[in-house]
């Protein structure tokens, strides 16, 4: 399973300290078939806790405060991809018009061969996830 997060996600994962280990876990969950949304298109939705001074706050412990919703472009068994982020105490919806957008994007990334994924990588569109 390959899982990347694109530059402007990992910018805002790094503000709001989202570690890499958060963006594996909501994969790994949602390999098992623990999706929290899946908005269709190759878009899912799914929840990943806050660090705070250090201290990880565990999954099940869904607080609305404690949390983000990311939406990632998705296909079981083949590709992740970051592509938003957001405080569940700031925003609650995407609008239709966005979620469209985020297909398109989802589309492209999910087709893209080894090559356009190296040379997203070497130009700073792409960053892996590490585990």
């Amino acid at each position: 399973m390959q899982i990347f997060k694109t530059k402007r996600f990992a910018h805002s994962a790094k503000r709001k300290r989202i570690a890499d280990d958060s963006l594996s876990y909501a994969i790994e969950r949602a390999e098992r078939g623990d999706l929290d949304t899946d908005l269709g298109g190759g878009v899912i939705e799914q929840y990943v806790p806050r660090e705070r001074s250090g201290v990880y706050i565990p999954p099940n412990f869904r607080r609305k405060r404690l949390g983000y919703q990311v939406l990632i472009a998705y296909r079981s068994g083949h590709r992740a991809v970051f592509l938003y982020g957001f405080a569940l105490n700031k925003r609650a919806i995407i609008k239709d018009d966005e979620l469209a957008t985020l297909r398109e994007i989802a589309a492209v990334w999910l087709k893209a061969g080894a090559d356009r994924l190296e040379d997203a990588i070497e130009e700073g569109i792409l960053r892996e996830v590490k585990s």
